[in-house]
């Protein structure tokens, strides 16, 4: 019986050194799919698949060549996105991130090391997508120019309760392209200005639509733009008629004037006349 008894015991020995309690032995997890990073106006996040059954994920970036940190909400997730804004402070940097296929939180598993897939490179002061510019339109009181004041689009970069916007970022590497060109035209110009104000000329009193949208010539020349505005027109401004219609729609008021003028005079003269003949007996106008 005592032989029996240290049998078992050895061999639990043997089997707990081997096979922890709360192992998974002999699984294989499937590597992260898809892995990419989306970036707009610095709001960054990092996303992958598939959706987790039986395991988990772990985040794990670096500036290239340096040291991984992770992300404490990303450790043993069952999501497939990180948010990575707040812990990519150096946004001149380029950095890399893996994301690892692991055990449920509370389980082990046998595997030396757990695979992972590497996302490509990515830094936020060249990739990020910039998004739309809010803007005013001043017209000048001659009507011959129009002012428009440029509003930076604000980032998700936050510091001491302040959200930067993007020239606070950017500074003189953020320029803006202007699109426009007169109402129901289908004609468009374009002008670039390095602040936030520019003052076009245009034609007296005419109404002109505008877009405006961020361009960072430093970057990739796929990069470069942010996204459109959306489009603001200028009123129309009070010219002389003749110029807003042509002269030969003014001629054509004038004859219609007068064609009433002259049908109105004939009314009153044929009213007269038949007043005047009605105790008669006649009416002229018959």
């Amino acid at each position: 019986m005592k032989n029996m008894l240290d049998t078992r015991i050895y061999a639990a020995l043997f089997f707990s050194l081997f096979f922890p309690i709360g192992e998974i032995s002999g699984t294989t997890f499937p590597q992260a799919e898809d892995v990419k990073w989306h970036s707009f106006d610095f709001k960054t996040l990092l996303t992958w698949g598939p959706k987790p059954t039986n395991y988990s994920y772990t985040v794990e970036f670096s500036v290239v060549s340096k040291n991984r940190q992770r992300n404490p909400h990303c450790i043993r997730t069952m999501n497939t996105e990180c948010d990575l804004t707040n812990l990519l402070t150096e946004l001149k940097e380029t950095y890399s991130a893996v994301v690892q296929s692991e055990a449920l939180p509370g389980e082990t598993s046998d595997q030396i090391e757990p695979p992972f897939t590497r996302s490509e490179r990515f830094c936020p002061y060249k990739d990020t997508k910039i998004g739309k510019p809010d803007f005013k339109i001043v017209v000048s009181k001659d009507k011959r120019n129009i002012t428009l004041y440029i509003q930076d689009p604000i980032s998700a970069i936050n510091k001491d309760g302040r959200f930067f916007n993007m020239r606070d970022i950017f500074t003189n590497d953020l320029k803006y392209r202007v699109s426009y060109g007169r109402a129901q035209s289908t004609g468009k110009r374009t002008e670039d200005t390095e602040g936030n104000t520019i003052q076009l000329d245009v034609d007296q009193g005419k109404s002109y639509c505008f877009n405006v949208r961020a361009y960072i010539p430093t970057r990739a020349h796929g990069n470069q733009f942010g996204d459109l505005s959306q489009t603001k027109c200028s009123p129309a401004g009070d010219v002389p008629f003749y110029k807003e219609y042509g002269i030969g729609a003014v001629v054509g008021i004038i004859l219609l004037v007068l064609f009433l003028i002259a049908a109105a005079v004939a009314l009153v003269v044929c009213y007269r006349r038949r007043s005047r003949t009605r105790n008669q007996g006649k009416d002229d106008c018959l």
